[in-house]
């Protein structure tokens, strides 16, 4: 444990998991490396319903097959998000080190997870059934596949997780909420172990019209859709909607040791704050507060860190407002700071967005490699002052702490900070 932490009297965390629904298809390492090299994920969706058709590029995991990954009597219980969620929970847990086979409870490990929307396609599944096939009574099983808490309820039960099973719904900070909270229960002793993520399903119609109506997502066609989502840039055109899973475990430091588990990171602090100001419109303020929230817990300094895994979100207010945030943090240092926004090429995975993040960051860490901000034409003048990292990934700087922001409508913000294996 570091002096600082034995003054505070916490716990330190580690991480010893991941695991992942990739848009790709493939591994979390194939994940990582398709994320080095800026490929986008980022396809034209286009759909068959009437009256309007949806046309928008999207990320899908197209090749998820939750028969094949959770088999089918399970598979047939769960919405969407759900399924997705067990899928890189049960990769998570396997990868820490953990067996699913012979599983008892556990009154020491637990799960939070995160979701926005939580089982919204079995609601919408619900309105289609009655209003335009004509059916009078729904499954039984609706209620439990569209609760929010499905996903976290089914993971403790599949695993036996007899701590605290809980679900976490702010918007776009969803799952950092989680990954805090969650890392907050081990490091004041709680818990030993928490599995921890998020995943989010948000490509239906209601939905997707939804955010339509607001004029933020960006426009494409087959050809452009790849490159529809540009953070930073001059010629940014706003966000692209994507579904996906993103899970990791959380062990005390010492439990971790003494098992001989695989030590990825140190998740040192967390942050969170509200701007208490609008629901939409982003405060530079409540994002200052809660990094330097983050960076006071995991007692680090600004120029400690040497990335950012920036919220970047392609939308003309929300990047600007976010690297102000920075420049204020960071001061002279931001300067040298390396930021990228990764929804460039998995696009914003809504609730999930902070688990997909923060396992990037981490794998950043793991390997000293900042993925880049693709697509970027020119920074926008109001996006400067940072070091802005697009084309090729930056390897080899010697990276031993990164911070991981998530920032959500109705103004709540919350920062992940990690710290490298190698550098304990």
């Amino acid at each position: 444990m570091t002096v600082a932490a034995e003054k505070k009297g916490k716990r330190r965390v580690a991480v010893t998991g991941l695991g992942i629904v990739s848009p790709y298809g493939g591994t979390l390492e194939d994940f990582f490396e398709r994320v080095l090299r800026g490929e986008s994920a980022v396809r034209h969706y286009l759909t068959d319903d009437r009256p309007q058709a949806l046309s928008i590029p999207a990320v899908r995991c197209a090749d998820f097959d939750p028969n094949a990954a959770l088999g089918r009597p399970l598979a047939a219980t769960q919405d969407r998000f759900s399924q997705l969620a067990l899928a890189a929970a049960f990769e998570a847990w396997e990868r820490a080190g953990f067996s699913r086979e012979n599983v008892r409870g556990n009154p020491d490990a637990g799960v939070y997870w995160g979701t926005a929307l939580g089982g919204v396609l079995a609601y919408e599944r619900g309105y289609r059934d009655l209003w335009q096939n004509g059916r009078t009574r729904l499954s039984p099983m609706t209620v439990v596949m569209g609760m929010n808490n499905s996903a976290s309820a089914n993971i403790s039960i599949q695993l036996g997780l007899g701590n605290a099973s809980q679900s976490f719904t702010v918007a776009c900070a969803s799952a950092s909420s989680a990954i805090g909270e969650a890392y907050r229960r081990i490091r004041d002793g709680e818990a030993n172990i928490m599995l921890t993520g998020g995943s989010d399903a948000p490509l239906a119609y209601g939905v997707v019209r939804a955010w339509d109506a607001m004029r933020v997502l960006a426009p494409g066609d087959e050809e452009s859709s790849p490159r529809a989502c540009r953070p930073f840039s001059d010629d940014r055109c706003g966000l692209v909607l994507g579904e996906g899973a993103a899970a990791m475990v959380l062990e005390e430091w010492e439990h971790a040791v003494a098992r001989g588990a695989p030590i990825l990171a140190e998740l040192a602090g967390y942050g969170t704050s509200s701007d208490h100001t609008h629901l939409v419109r982003p405060q530079p303020e409540g994002q200052v507060r809660a990094m330097r929230l983050a960076l006071a817990d995991a007692d680090m300094q600004p120029h400690d860190v040497g990335y950012v895994n920036a919220h970047g979100t392609g939308t003309s207010e929300g990047d600007p407002a976010e690297i102000e945030a920075l420049r204020t943090v960071f001061g002279a240092h931001a300067e040298k700071l390396a930021v990228s926004a990764t929804k460039s090429v998995h696009g914003h995975l809504m609730g999930a967005a902070g688990a997909i993040e923060a396992l990037i960051t981490i794998l950043a860490l793991k390997h000293d490699a900042v993925p880049p901000t693709a697509h970027v034409n020119r920074i926008d003048p109001a996006c400067g002052g940072v070091r802005h990292i697009t084309d090729a990934a930056l390897a080899d700087s010697g990276l031993q702490a990164a911070i991981s922001n998530s920032f959500a409508f109705g103004g709540s913000n919350t920062v992940l900070a990690f710290r490298s294996a190698h550098a304990l």
